[in-house]
């Protein structure tokens, strides 16, 4: 059996971009990808805001794709997804994607858009845990996925379903369409089904994780950024995740999407048994929590708790909208104008928060 191989280095704002063209060359990509074919980029845009730790990192998409480049990829294209939440146009605007997108000619498109791709009906291959179940009239997802390979751009935070999110997660907006809530009762089995179905479509899988500013707590999106100086890269997603969550302070094995990948013969969830090139992670403990903040206290009785009899109910009629607008209300105008942009300020008089500054709309 093949050792699972992830690469962990530490960066600076002033190496980042050529740390990240050493990242991909020591995790194999040559090997990893398939240069024939045309390559996804999947951003991840947790938040249409800019807020530290929650998004991909405008350097992390501009190493990424210049590691690409540079080892024969050139037929790259962004794919981007909406929540019910989050606007994609807005997020790729505030975070600085588009002039990185402009200046390398990496076309854009949307899988909410069907001019760009069509959902189709998809029966896996593989026996699925809940998605069947969920989704009782056929799984669907986007044709354009078939036959391309993917490169996952996640960052190492926390989040309040999960307790991390990383490469498995990132798959969960490209695949799954806006009534992807459905799952998150069941969330952890819905991402080891979204990694089956990952392995059958796409001929290779990539996954390059930006920890230079990572984020503790309730995240997504509210979350404190912690500035920590390191890039991961993998093909194997549980195995970059497994590393990820032991950096963080997490017990791998103790996170069900990582552990139920594992067993399933998906990936490398142990540490014991990976590959880690690069830095010594032996005695890295960031001593991160997930915690809680108003709105998922309000809501994770209904997922988790003794509200759950009621989820048919409250997610799968129009009462949804009173949880999805009282989200956004939260999120976007009580927490963001009066906690998130003092941590913004502060951010900015950071190295990285220099470097932010340099990516020009």
């Amino acid at each position: 059996m093949t050792t699972s191989k992830v690469v962990v280095l530490k960066t600076t704002p002033d190496t980042v971009i050529e740390d990240y063209k050493k990242l991909f060359r020591l995790a194999g990509v040559k090997e990893s990808l398939d240069p024939s074919k045309e390559t996804i980029l999947k951003d991840n845009i947790s938040w249409h805001f800019f807020f530290p730790g929650a998004n991909t990192t405008p350097w992390q998409l501009e190493g990424t794709i210049l590691a690409l480049k540079e080892n024969g990829f050139d037929k790259l294209v962004c794919v981007q997804n909406k929540t019910v939440v989050i606007n994609a146009f807005k997020g790729e605007r505030n975070n600085k994607f588009l002039p990185i997108f402009k200046k390398y000619k990496i076309p854009i498109k949307y899988n909410f858009l069907p001019q760009d791709m069509k959902w189709v009906q998809y029966t896996p291959k593989g026996k699925t845990l809940v998605l069947h179940k969920i989704f009782p009239e056929g799984i669907r997802i986007p044709d354009f996925f078939f036959g391309r390979n993917i490169v996952h751009l996640p960052t190492i935070k926390c989040h309040v379903y999960t307790t991390m999110t990383g490469a498995m997660k990132n798959a969960f907006g490209g695949l799954l369409n806006s009534k992807r809530h459905y799952t998150h009762s069941v969330i952890h089995e819905t991402l080891v089904d979204l990694l089956m179905i990952q392995k059958e479509i796409h001929p290779n899988i990539f996954a390059v994780m930006d920890g230079t500013v990572c984020g503790n707590g309730p995240g997504p999106r509210t979350m404190q950024p912690v500035i920590k100086n390191y890039i991961l890269a993998s093909s194997d997603s549980v195995a970059i995740d497994a590393v990820a969550s032991k950096m963080m302070g997490f017990d791998p094995m103790k996170i069900g999407c990582i552990r139920i990948a594992y067993e399933k013969g998906l990936g490398c969830g142990n540490i014991s048994e990976i590959e880690i090139i690069g830095e010594d992670i032996k005695n890295i403990n960031f001593n991160f929590s997930v915690g809680d903040n108003p709105a998922t206290s309000f809501i994770r009785p209904f997922w988790f708790g003794w509200l759950a009899p009621l989820q048919r109910l409250f997610f799968h009629t129009p009462l949804v909208y009173f949880f999805i607008i009282g989200s956004y209300i939260f999120h976007d105008y009580v927490w963001y104008p009066t906690k998130g942009k003092k941590i913004i300020r502060e951010f900015l008089k950071t190295e990285w928060g220099e470097l932010w500054k340099k990516y020009q709309f």
